[in-house]
């Protein structure tokens, strides 16, 4: 069920693109002078060898080409691009973190002036996560005692110099645009609190990783976007956050976000809540005042999930994450409570037009994949987020603990006496 991915100019495209043997398709990566203006998944004819591209290109991928350009022509910004730290954490993925790095080093090994680069690992089990950072001089290694990766993004915050963190999950690489989209784009909107971008698929080898893309993946188009406090008319806005960008590919105004309190580390905890921190954070960034720009030429690729049982395990993973932001969301703010109700009832009818749609094949998704996002909503909204504010508590309880040493009460008593129990 494999795809190929085929990076084309869209003023420079080929008679044909061959299809491998082994392909039953293509996904078509569409530039413009280098710059990105769409993308096309392309199933493969039956017994075809080849198709023409052009028969792909249409009015969307020329008008995002001509928005690029009319970009390329503007003036140089007038504002300066504020210094800049990137953020990766991981945890026990020492290779994939090998391989991001790899992508930035041309932006971030060519010596004075290039951005700071910060690796929190968060508590992983072995030490060759430290020694691939090690390996690069231009690297700072961070150790986050505290599992839970909104503990890490926090502690990326504390950590950081720059006036702006960019956090990438350590499963993309970036595109060779991403550093000079990101400084454009804060150069462009000084008043912005949050840069989102583009997140393309990095292989389209398995059937769970096409399905994925069928459904749109996390693509949230290819024209720049600027979010203000308020869009007229838009129903939902801001509170479907999802339509924002990704957590995979997010840059933030470090200072903005450390007023507002961090990341709510009760959120994207990994098991048995791996989600919610993204939506959350873009929709305080939203109600703080400040401005959300979506980027695309700042574009990652991402290692979408190879298995069609850890793929339904993420659709479930995110309606309990977006389940578990609304409730977070309306219990810090009661007043919030009618726009997320709205809002979740739109939510559960999208997921019963998906259902009819699947009956009707007009859906790519399969229904299991359905039921699980939403049985994840509905754990979601049964007090997961209560529960996990718990769980930080009592880990946070445990590190500290850890760090004073045991109480004396704790202690064994040595030599207890027959007619004393031990302490």
């Amino acid at each position: 069920m494999g795809f190929g991915l085929r990076d084309l100019e869209i003023d420079e495209l080929p008679a044909r693109v061959a299809f491998a043997e082994s392909e039953h398709g293509v996904g078509l990566v569409l530039r413009d002078r280098g710059r990105l203006v769409g993308f096309e998944l392309v199933d493969r004819p039956r017994g075809a060898y080849w198709i023409d591209p052009s028969a792909y290109v249409g009015s969307e991928t020329r008008e995002a080409a001509a928005v690029e350009r009319r970009r390329a022509e503007a003036s140089t910004p007038m504002h300066a691009a504020p210094s800049i730290s990137i953020a990766i954490c991981s945890k026990d993925r020492d290779d994939w973190v090998d391989r991001l790095l790899c992508s930035l080093a041309p932006f971030c090994a060519a010596g004075p002036g290039c951005p700071e680069v910060l690796v929190i690992d968060n508590a992983s089990s072995h030490d060759r996560l430290r020694e691939v950072c090690a390996a690069r001089g231009w690297v700072r290694y961070v150790r986050e005692p505290l599992v839970g990766l909104d503990f890490a993004r926090n502690r990326a915050l504390q950590e950081a110099t720059g006036e702006v963190v960019a956090f990438l999950d350590d499963d993309v690489v970036v595109d060779r645009n991403w550093f000079w989209a990101l400084r454009r784009a804060w150069a462009e909107n000084p008043d912005s609190g949050c840069v989102t971008g583009l997140v393309l698929p990095m292989v389209l080898d398995t059937e769970a990783q096409v399905l994925f893309e069928r459904r749109g993946g996390f693509r949230r188009g290819f024209r720049p976007i600027r979010y203000g406090p308020d869009r007229f008319g838009e129903a939902h806005y801001p509170f479907g956050a999802g339509r924002f960008g990704a957590g995979a590919n997010m840059s933030l105004r470090r200072s903005l976000v450390l007023e507002m309190g961090g990341f709510d580390e009760a959120l994207d905890t990994g098991r048995p809540l791996p989600g919610g921190g993204d939506l959350d954070i873009f929709f305080r960034v939203l109600r703080a005042g400040a401005v959300l720009v979506y980027e695309p030429q700042m574009a990652v690729h991402h290692e979408h999930r190879r298995e069609l049982a850890v793929l339904r395990r993420q659709y479930y993973t995110w309606g309990l994450g977006f389940a578990a932001f609304i409730a977070k969301s309306i219990q810090d703010n009661p007043s919030t409570r009618g726009p997320f109700v709205r809002l979740l009832l739109w939510w559960f009818n999208y997921q019963l037009r998906r259902m009819r749609g699947r009956l009707r094949r007009k859906d790519p998704t399969p229904m299991p994949m359905i039921y699980a996002e939403v049985w994840g909503g509905i754990v979601g909204l049964a007090g997961e987020y209560g529960r996990s504010k718990h769980r930080i508590s009592a880990i946070r309880s445990a590190a500290a603990k850890a760090v004073d040493g045991p109480s004396p009460a704790s202690i064994p008593a040595p030599h207890p006496s027959p007619s004393s129990p031990p302490a």
